[in-house]
């Protein structure tokens, strides 16, 4: 018996990274999964991996940022599994600079890609979700107790220099969290963020000289961290080491099992310490 047998889960963003490594250990655990990605075929890949290794998998690929997506994404999870328990807005990617460079556009990118479209996928989720709680609680006086996992990170916490435009915005996640877990309490369901520290993936990939970039919508977008930067970021955590994908992916794990059934509102720091 594993902990989600029965449960259907929505995960964006994974096609890669902490995303992917989610969708893996919920699987394992005996979850349905729905994945989500920017990148089709990375998406549709991870979604035949797990399938192979005897998961229930959809893959719905394309941008959280497309006004299509959020309806999309909820209703052929329905179609498919029947129902949503878990939802994890875990899609997004980082677009650094000083705050005196920083573009319009490239505020408003960080704003739409971790606030808007969490918010869009929410609502969409709301308009299937509230009328089956109601049906629920009218049938046993309790709906099914349904988990929200919302991605933020330490920069939303605590800040980051030369990240304005991305630690405003993970900030404004933990307001969407905590205003969700007061409105949807009466549905028994839960809403909860995780703030990530520094993790290893392909925007925190180390490097010598030369940045490497990823392509988002058309933009090549520097990401990485220096060798430099690596080196005082694991000396400054207690625990001497970046985190692992599979680090990531534990933390939202501990908000998605029925153990944490009573945990609400709250926001579940993954920094190794730092």
């Amino acid at each position: 018996m594993g902990l989600l047998d029965g449960r259907v889960a929505i995960i964006t963003g994974a096609g890669r990274g902490v995303g992917r490594a989610t969708a893996a250990l919920l699987a394992e655990h005996g979850a349905r999964v729905v994945l989500n990605d920017l990148d089709a075929e990375v998406c549709n890949e991870a979604a035949a991996k797990l399938a192979a290794a005897g998961a229930q998998t959809l893959s719905v690929p394309g941008s959280v940022t497309d006004p299509g997506l959020p309806e999309r994404l909820i209703v052929d999870a329905v179609d498919a599994f029947g129902g949503i328990d878990i939802l994890v807005n875990n899609a997004g990617y980082i677009w650094n600079g000083a705050a005196h460079n920083h573009t319009d556009e490239q505020f408003q990118a960080m704003f739409d890609v971790h606030v808007a479209a969490p918010f869009r996928i929410l609502r969409a989720f709301a308009e299937w979700m509230r009328p089956q709680a109601k049906r629920e609680i009218d049938a046993s006086g309790r709906a099914r107790c349904r988990k929200v996992v919302n991605v933020s990170s330490v920069s939303g916490t605590q800040g980051a220099a030369t990240q304005v435009g991305y630690s405003s915005a993970k900030a404004a996640v933990v307001g969407l969290t905590k205003t969700l877990a007061k409105e949807w309490g009466r549905y028994n369901v839960t809403v909860n963020a995780v703030a990530f520290g520094y993790l290893a993936t392909r925007l925190t990939q180390g490097f010598g000289e030369t940045p490497p970039t990823i392509d988002v919508d058309g933009r090549a977008l520097r990401v990485g961290i220096s060798d430099e930067v690596t080196a005082a970021l694991i000396a400054r955590t207690p625990l001497q080491r970046l985190g692992e994908p599979e680090d990531g992916a534990g933390g939202i794990f501990m908000l998605c099992i029925p153990q944490s059934d009573y945990v609400t509102g709250e926001v579940l720091t993954c920094s190794g310490g730092a």
